[in-house]
């Protein structure tokens, strides 16, 4: 169903009962705009919707807009390009810089994931194939146009926009869009009121529909002190004599950690032991995080020390030279949710150690490594074969990037006049409904949770 000239069309494509795979299609008569396009991680049954065609005709899309740099709001793009989109990607200049290096690790994983299974023989198919091939990257990142936070860009007579700072990772933004004479927000990921390293989430005055993340819906964050966890985990781990092992998402959290032991250093908190960054994507994202030092809200004099006793490691051989020594050390590497990367390498030799330490410091998605681990799982599948988990298992769970029930609920607050109807997307079933009861009770706002492919027509 097209929409007439007065109303536009929400279609659901992903994030829609699921933290993953985001991807929300507004139409009108002129326009066809997508709002994000998520790669499917976690439970097979999501990661099988990647191999499957969009509902909508990838080449009738005529722009896309993208919230910010996470697999799982850009990670479908080559695969949209592939299928025929052919018009601009808008993003932050700082999004645009973390995507294209995001994109190629994916890429790159993906086809050393399925040349290591075609060689070892451990793939269901006749022959394994990566979703997309870092050609593909290169292809799709010609297409990306960079803004200005505040940059109002129009898209055609009935449709402009502008990326607002929403505090959840470096160049993150609400869409804040006007369609017809609707106003219409996307908030993509929502940070923190307080973000470690970022300016918090700018302020909403007005909204007609709201489409709204609800990852964290359910809960509330914890009043942990985050560095002093962390300086405890540190500490058991080398009286053990053991190694830290801390998968880490390389846009924001590696840097956060980071920041957390270069205070602990300063403050002379810190045990004598190495720390290193075995990851080639967490260091080319701190570059670019060194690069926007007016988007952070800590000095320059931290920013320009914070790295220097940090040992960055982006050569293979000495990954593995580093990964065989068994001497105490502390290791940031990736992937955040254990589903490839360096870490499962550090796994494969110190997993059944209970003298090391695995730590987690990110949300876990349903169906990954990093979930079935935390929840107590006594072995784990890599590289084809069960390993047992005899490490002992930590996790910080305040140190989250996304803002809880309670933060939402007063960023929404800021806006004032109520709101047409609320789309809660990019949240579990059950964090989703619970964050739809909370607001209806105490904002009094119509609020929906779409399914998969839902679509509806707004004037």
């Amino acid at each position: 169903m097209q929409a007439t000239p007065s109303n536009f069309k929400l279609t659901f494509l992903g994030g829609a009962g699921t933290v993953t795979g985001s991807k929300t299609l507004l139409e009108t008569d002129s326009c066809s705009v997508l709002i994000d396009c998520g790669l499917f991680q976690g439970l097979k049954h999501l990661r099988e919707l990647n191999r499957l065609p969009l509902t909508v005709d990838a080449s009738k899309i005529d722009v896309l807009i993208l919230t910010h740099a996470h697999l799982d709001h850009c990670g479908y793009i080559p695969l949209l390009v592939k299928n025929g989109f052919k018009g601009p990607i808008h993003c932050t200049a700082p999004t645009l810089e973390l995507v294209e290096i995001i994109l190629k690790d994916s890429a790159k994983i993906q086809e050393e994931d399925a040349e290591r299974a075609n060689r070892y023989n451990y793939t269901k198919h006749s022959v394994a194939e990566p979703l997309y091939t870092q050609k593909d990257v290169e292809k799709a990142m010609q297409l990306f146009v960079a803004h200005e936070f505040s940059e109002w860009v129009i898209l055609d007579p009935s449709i402009k926009f502008e990326f607002l700072n929403n505090g959840h990772i470096l160049g993150s933004g609400f869409v804040n869009m006007e369609v017809n004479d609707s106003k219409v927000i996307f908030s993509g990921d929502i940070g923190r009121l307080e973000p470690m390293l970022l300016y918090p989430p700018k302020k909403i005055k007005e909204a007609d529909y709201v489409i709204m993340e609800s990852t964290y819906g359910d809960r509330i964050h914890g009043e942990e002190d985050v560095k002093a966890t962390l300086l405890k985990v540190i500490e058991e781990t080398f009286d053990k004599r053991g190694i830290l092992m801390i998968p880490s998402f390389a846009v924001e959290r590696t840097q956060e950690i980071l920041y957390l032991i270069y205070q602990l250093r300063q403050e002379d908190k810190l045990p004598p032991i190495p720390v290193y960054l075995d990851s080639p994507m967490g260091i080319n994202a701190t570059n670019v995080y060194d690069r926007y030092h007016e988007l952070q809200n800590i000095s320059n004099f931290e920013i320009n020390r914070m790295y220097n006793d940090v040992k960055f490691i982006s050569d293979a051989q000495l990954s593995k030279a580093v990964c065989l020594d068994g001497k105490p050390k502390i290791v940031l590497a990736g992937s955040g949710m254990i589903e490839g990367g360096r870490i499962i390498h550090y796994l494969n030799n110190h997993i059944g150690s209970k003298k090391n330490t695995l730590l987690f410091v990110g949300y876990q998605g349903e169906g990954t490594r990093g979930r079935a681990i935390l929840k107590g799982s006594s072995e784990i599948k890599f590289f084809g074969e069960y390993h047992k988990v005899l490490c002992d298992i930590r996790s910080i769970g305040s140190l989250s990037a996304h803002a809880d029930q309670e933060e939402m609920i007063e960023w929404l607050k800021n806006i004032q006049s109520p709101v047409k109807k609320i789309f809660l997307n990019h949240g579990e079933l059950h964090q989703s409904n619970a964050f739809r009861v909370k607001i209806q009770d105490e904002l009094g706002w119509s609020c929906e949770v779409p399914l998969m492919n839902s679509e509806y027509t707004l004037s």
